[in-house]
């Protein structure tokens, strides 16, 4: 569903399309911007406007709703270009990640689905990361560890599949259909082991019982996984900190300076 006017307010939006629905509560979403919970009673739809920058990923997200089950991702309904409303995932999202097996399910049927239509390629976003960094924390280790990824090059995929690129508790939400993930807004077809180096767990120990896990219900070697995903982790690590170190340039809040540092000190241990 959508209108070739862009510059609709919300309540245009409402008045035009859910004519029995209101607003009753307000969300922050992040670098996404506001989101606005309405209701008519009976349902729940989350409205979205698209917040500053180019509209290219705003759309995309919305490919990736009306691509994806609902037994995977929210529901779409609507997308004009400004907004767009999706369905409101009722459950709640946990401190811990589900088990191992349970999270394998449920990222194995993500990758079982057909491919979105872009590919994810992390040297132009960790180039981009160097350049929009505050210039004094451009250190020759970044330089040269940017150097070395750059002359290896990515790694061949293992199996190409639709990713989320963004698993973590907080983007799990535990409903009475069980776990389904929301904010795609790094979404993109890639390694399925890249996807499995980026789900932010706390030690090896974990990730290596998720990978032995997705390897059994997809059929493959552990240990040709566990390399794979091994592979992918510099990768992973130089894409986090790259982040933290925009975001703090961006916002000044020391948590970013705080978590970036940790991943350069976890980058300098593995050499």
């Amino acid at each position: 569903m959508r209108f070739s006017n862009n510059k609709q307010t919300r309540d245009d939006i409402l008045s035009r399309y859910f004519p029995q629905y209101a607003p009753v509560a307000s969300q922050n979403t992040g670098l996404s911007g506001g989101s606005c919970l309405i209701s008519d009673g009976q349902h729940m739809r989350v409205l979205r406007q698209r917040h500053q920058g180019t509209s290219s990923p705003f759309r995309r997200q919305y490919r990736v709703f009306k691509h994806l089950p609902s037994a995977i991702a929210p529901r779409a309904y609507l997308y004009t270009g400004e907004w767009m409303a999706i369905d409101y995932l009722p459950g709640e999202t946990k401190a811990a990640l589900p088990s191992s097996s349970e999270l394998a399910m449920l990222l194995y049927d993500l990758h079982r689905q057909s491919c979105f239509g872009w590919r994810i390629t992390l040297l132009p976003l960790l180039e981009g990361y160097w350049q929009r960094c505050a210039p004094g924390r451009r250190t020759p280790f970044w330089l040269r560890r940017l150097k070395r990824l750059r002359q290896q090059g990515e790694p061949m995929p293992l199996r190409l599949a639709p990713l989320h690129m963004d698993v973590h508790a907080g983007n799990l939400v535990h409903g009475p259909l069980g776990v389904r993930l929301i904010d795609w807004e790094y979404a993109g077809d890639g390694d399925i082991a890249l996807e499995l180096a980026a789900v932010w767990m706390d030690n090896d120990a974990q990730r290596r019982a998720l990978v032995d896990d997705y390897a059994r219900r997809a059929v493959i070697a552990p240990a040709q996984l566990w390399r794979q995903v091994r592979r992918w982790r510099p990768w992973v690590l130089m894409l986090m900190a790259g982040w933290y170190e925009c975001r703090w340039q961006q916002t000044g809040e020391q948590q970013f300076i705080t978590l970036a540092n940790e991943v350069w000190r976890q980058l300098q241990t593995e050499g």
